[in-house]
């Protein structure tokens, strides 16, 4: 299998040692950087595109969820940090793991372990773009409540107002970003825009129905019910037609 890429966000020099040292172990991960605050991650994250996340939680300035706020492509995430307080938190973000210090080189091996099952079980792609494939996750914050959700989970995207409603199993948040900014990002052969309102994914249609006046209305499998401008009614058919 392919080495997979890691870097630490850990504002503690000695845990990061210490994070070094259980890794060096499992040849299967390659410690690519490392960087002690949110904003230091942020930049080495966006350079290296790592494939695996080791974060801690309690930074000064900015914790470690605000991090992945800041990402618009997640790595797979391993939360570390000394307070349990956050362990339920965390899973609320859908991380990977949680990892208590001081962590044990069982407890480390056996996230590890996962880590190569789940990388192994997903589609392998090394393309580096600008855009997000389906297989990646993406971290959502509304609130308190937050997840970390794989872009192909996510079914449509609604402008409300100044921010966008994200659709995925039965959950509605919203975020601060445009529809445009979030369009851009998306794999156009699987997203489109039904309206200047919506953005659909085209793998959860249920339905498609003629509408009036030349339009389309379609039908998602989470039962919202989503009309098709009649501009881009004559686009879907004939990208969807053979």
């Amino acid at each position: 299998m392919k080495t997979l890429k890691a870097v630490i966000v850990e504002d503690s020099r000695l845990a990061r040692n210490e994070l070094k040292e259980l890794l060096k172990v499992h040849q299967e991960i390659e410690l690519v950087g490392e960087a002690e605050n949110v904003d230091e991650g942020f930049e080495l994250i966006t350079k290296v595109n790592p494939d695996l996340l080791f974060l801690d939680i309690n930074m000064p300035e900015k914790d470690g969820f605000e991090l992945l706020e800041m990402l618009d492509d997640v790595p797979i995430t391993i939360f570390t940090t000394a307070f349990d307080d956050y362990a339920i938190k965390s899973f609320e973000y859908n991380a990977f793991d949680y990892l208590l210090k001081p962590i044990s080189q069982k407890r480390f091996s056996n996230s590890i372990t996962k880590v190569i099952e789940k990388s192994t079980s997903e589609p392998n792609s090394t393309e580096k773009n600008a855009g997000l494939r389906l297989d990646k996750q993406i971290f959502i914050k509304d609130g308190e409540q937050c997840w970390l959700v794989k872009v192909q989970d996510i079914s449509l995207f609604e402008i409300v107002g100044n921010y966008t409603r994200v659709f995925f199993d039965s959950n509605t948040p919203l975020i601060y970003k445009s529809l445009a900014q979030i369009e851009e990002k998306l794999p156009s052969d699987v997203f489109f825009r039904a309206n200047r309102q919506q953005i659909i994914n085209i793998n959860h249609v249920k339905k498609v129905v003629s509408w009036f006046n030349g339009k389309l209305k379609i039908e998602m499998n989470s039962g919202e019910e989503i009309e098709i401008s009649r501009r881009q009614s004559y686009i879907f058919k004939d990208q969807l037609s053979f």
